[in-house]
């Protein structure tokens, strides 16, 4: 028998009454009536009720141990009074007998048997006691089962796990690399793999057919609310001899299932997921990233400007600019606030502001004073709108104002209560552009990811606009989130040269920064595809956490430090002459 417990803290139940049993945990709880003390002890299975009776030697012994304090307690097993249906082990209490303190507890720095106020940055230098708390602690344990289940749906798709090396060579695509100076190479760094891109790839080069890995990937980047500093985990994948739609069938089946299984009933879409083109997704949604919970479209409106009477809208659609337009379905008898609001919205966004039109009971409101009624018939047909409806307007350059409507898309959505509730819609997002201007300094660079393969293969990167050539690339999104991207892969030499080349990088730049992956596709490289779902944001999702440090079990602050184990820090000058590094700070002082 285990000397510290022979069951856990959410094992007993009333058929286990009448027996003789020891648990063991933290204090969660005390309440003390007087002449009984209750404590609720936790472990990670559960919370059991133990009562120590005043007339026991242990009862004094019981109010002197603050809560999370570690300790046994044995005794039997009994019928409990006031029953707890809220919890596995509520209908029996444990009448305690002996108890053995394995740890005290000292004050602590935050409630751990409730949610508190605490500010983020002492919940993590305490993470090992925020991670104690009911909802983080469950919040570890689905992100365990979901990473358990993904396996287990890969390896029935005939993919196997393989692991690919930690250091590297740094790359001058993406992100910021983290890098490792070299103690045996002086002057020279390795650095963290911002993914495991080029080495899936070698792998299909060497003949494995289908790999996946719960791969680890850094990335020296700025964190946000859906985005950890540092690292972050992928289910990394990449089959040969494939196509576009055979990935797509992976992962629908693969993060479908997922959805479905730890949905708790929500909705998930059915495959095949949706295909959005990059170029309608812009325009339709204002973004690459749609939320398809959000019914409402964004739709062209330039074409109804020009002449038409209105004045700045005219102005600004002779000198090239566009309008954009969402229709806002029953908003018609909204008071005068409703909009106003949007308007100043958008002066704050430096959009300059928002017109409206309402069709209302009374007669149209709004922009209408600067329309005949012909006007107003056909805006209203243009729109497909009825009476009740009520349509907004923006104007502005194409980017900028495709991105704000995308925002007023759902702010407007919010704001109307549109969204659907309770579901996971996925969509795809495919045609991505292979090149895009940089806006600074007019240089053609990679849009997404440089080894994807072009369109049209050599034919395209010689003859077309390199600004009109699209790329094998696609994204999937769930609810507003990107959660997987990746790519038909560029498995020709040749046709590598030429796309670094449109972007800037000479054939030496490629042979030094991707020497091992261009090298091997000399020797016969087989067509590939692959795509890496982010785990951290998937389980971010089906949790409905806002913050994605609350999915990771020790994650860095918004400064990208570790408070709990006080990194990064300083290193002795011992450790810097090892690696042939000196320090030139700049002084703050």
């Amino acid at each position: 028998m285990n000397e510290y417990r022979t069951h856990t803290c959410g094992q007993l139940c009333r058929e286990d009454v009448g027996k003789t049993v020891l648990i063991a945990g933290w204090i969660h709880r005390k309440r003390n009536l007087g002449n009984l003390c209750f404590v609720d002890l936790r472990d990670h299975y559960g919370i059991t009720q133990c009562v120590f009776d005043s007339s026991s030697d242990l009862f004094e012994k019981i109010q002197n141990l603050r809560v999370e304090s570690v300790i046994g307690v044995e005794g039997e097993v009994i019928v409990r009074q006031s029953v707890n249906k809220n919890m596995p082990t509520g209908e029996i209490e444990i009448k305690a007998k002996k108890l053995v303190v394995h740890s005290e507890a000292d004050v602590l720095p935050f409630q751990v048997a409730f949610e508190d106020d605490s500010p983020e940055e002492l919940r993590l230098k305490y993470r090992f006691l925020d991670l104690r708390k009911e909802r983080i602690h469950s919040n570890m344990v689905l992100r365990s089962k979901v990473i358990h289940r993904i396996r287990e749906l890969m390896l029935a798709q005939g993919f196997t796990e393989y692991q690919t090396p930690i250091l590297t060579a740094s790359s001058p695509e993406g992100a910021r690399d983290f890098l490792v100076p070299s103690r045996l190479n002086p002057g020279k760094f390795y650095a963290l793999p911002q993914a495991p891109q080029q080495f899936k790839q070698l792998l299909m080069v060497s003949g494995f057919d289908r790999y996946f890995q719960i791969a680890p990937c850094f990335r020296d980047e700025d964190p946000r609310a859906d985005r950890s500093p540092g690292e972050f985990y992928q289910l990394d994948l990449e089959m040969s001899f494939a196509t576009q739609e055979d990935v797509f069938a992976v992962l629908e089946h693969t993060m479908g299932t997922l959805f479905k299984e730890f949905s708790n009933g929500r909705k998930v879409s059915e495959p095949p997921f949706i295909r959005i083109p990059f170029k309608e997704s812009m325009l339709k949604y204002g973004t690459d990233k749609p939320d398809l919970r959000n019914p409402l479209v964004i739709v062209d409106a330039t074409p109804l400007f020009g002449n038409s009477g209105f004045g700045l809208y005219d102005r600004m659609v002779q000198e090239g600019q566009k309008v954009r337009a969402i229709v806002a379905p029953n908003a018609a008898e909204k008071p005068r606030s409703f909009f106003d609001k949007f308007d100043a919205f958008a002066k704050e966004q430096n959009m300059g502001g928002m017109a409206y039109i309402a069709f209302g009971a009374s007669g149209a409101k709004g922009l209408s004073r600067f329309f005949d009624a012909q006007k107003l018939d056909e805006i209203k047909k243009f729109f497909e709108m009825k009476d009740g409806d009520a349509v907004l307007f923006m104007a502005g350059k194409e980017d900028s104002v495709s991105k704000f409507a995308g925002v007023v898309r759902n702010k407007l959505g919010g704001e109307l209560d549109l969204f659907e509730k309770d579901a996971f819609r996925f969509c795809w997002i495919v045609d991505f552009p292979f090149y895009e201007q940089n806006e600074e300094t007019g240089a053609v660079e990679f849009s997404h990811n440089p080894f994807s393969m072009p369109q049209g293969g050599m034919d395209a990167l010689l003859n077309k606009n390199p600004l009109e050539i699209l790329a094998y690339q696609y994204d999937l999104v769930c609810n507003g989130a990107e959660l997987a991207s990746g790519a038909v892969r560029n498995h020709k030499p040749e046709i590598m040269y030429k796309a670094f080349e449109i972007a800037g990088y000479g054939h030496d730049v490629v042979d030094n920064k991707f020497g091992g992956m261009i090298n091997a596709f000399h020797y016969g490289a087989p067509p590939h595809a692959g795509c890496a779902p982010g785990i951290d944001r998937a389980v971010m999702l089906l949790l409905d956490e806002p913050i994605i440090r609350d999915v990771i079990i020790f994650p860095l602050n918004g400064k990208a430090q570790d408070l709990l184990m006080q990194a990064p820090n300083t290193v002795s000058d011992e450790q810097l002459k090892e690696l042939h590094i000196k320090l030139d700070l700049e002084d703050n002082n």
